[in-house]
C-alpha cells in the first residue's frame, strides 16, 4: 500500500447548493484532519448510491475565473456544475482541490493567460514562466476518500493523469467516465492543447481552431 498518513474527518455540514440555472441539491461538506499539503480541500457528499453500486467522484480543482466568475478562457464552471448533478443523480463524492491553475496558483495562472494572448497554448506558457505544465499532486485527494470509506469507484474525468494517479494511490479506479464538451470561442485551443499534450478524452475533431 502507498505510504502516507491516513486523513480523518473535521467536520461535517449540510449546505443546500444553488445554481444561476436553477438546478439545486442538498450536500454535505466534509472538511478533514491531517491532509498532507495543509490545504483546505473539501468533500462535497451528493446523492445516495445505491447498495453494491460504485460511487461516482470528480476531482475537480479550485477554479477562481471559472466556478466564480463564469470565465468563457477554460471549461471549469460547466464541468463543476454538470458534476453536482451527476453525481448527486447516482450517488458519491466531488472533492474540491485547492489546486488553481493545475497548482500554480492564481496569479501565475493569470500570469500565463497574459502569455496565451500573445499566441503560447497553455501548456507553453506555463513552460515560459519556469513553472511546471501541471503542478497537481492527489495525495491528498486519496487520503480524503479514505477518510470517507472510498477505496473503489467510478471517476468523472477526462484527465488521464487523475486516474493513474489515483491508482498508484491504492484507490481502485474502476472506470472512468468522460465530462461533457463545452466549448466557448475562448476556450477551443485551450482543450485542444488539453488534447494534444496530456490525452484528455474531448473529441478532438469537433474542437477546431477556427
Amino acid at each position: 500500500m502507498p505510504d502516507f498518513p491516513a486523513a480523518t474527518p473535521r467536520s461535517r455540514v449540510r449546505v443546500p447548493l444553488r445554481f444561476q440555472d436553477g438546478y439545486s441539491v442538498d450536500a454535505e461538506l466534509v472538511t478533514f484532519h491531517g491532509l498532507t499539503d495543509g490545504q483546505e480541500h473539501v468533500a462535497v457528499v451528493l446523492g445516495d448510491p445505491a447498495p453494491g453500486t460504485t460511487p461516482l467522484v470528480r476531482l475537480h480543482s479550485e477554479c477562481l475565473t471559472g466556478d466564480v466568475f463564469g470565465s468563457a478562457r477554460c471549461d471549469c464552471g460547466p464541468q463543476l456544475r454538470e458534476a453536482v448533478e451527476r453525481i448527486a443523480d447516482r450517488g458519491g463524492v466531488l472533492l474540491y482541490l485547492r489546486q488553481e491553475g493545475r497548482g500554480i496558483g492564481l496569479y501565475n495562472k493569470l500570469d500565463a493567460y497574459a502569455l496565451q494572448d500573445q499566441g503560447l497554448d497553455t501548456y507553453e506558457a506555463n513552460a515560459a514562466l519556469g513553472l511546471p505544465e501541471d503542478d497537481r499532486d492527489y495525495t491528498a485527494a486519496a487520503q480524503m476518500l479514505g477518510a470517507l470509506g472510498i477505496d473503489s469507484l467510478d471517476l468523472l474525468s477526462n484527465n488521464p493523469d487523475k486516474a493513474g494517479q489515483l491508482r498508484d494511490l491504492g484507490i481502485d479506479v474502476h472506470d472512468r467516465v468522460p465530462t461533457g464538451v463545452f466549448t466557448t470561442a475562448h476556450n477551443v485551443r485551450y482543450l485542444r492543447a488539453k488534447v494534444l499534450q496530456t490525452q484528455h478524452t474531448l473529441p478532438l475533431a469537433e474542437l477546431s481552431a477556427g
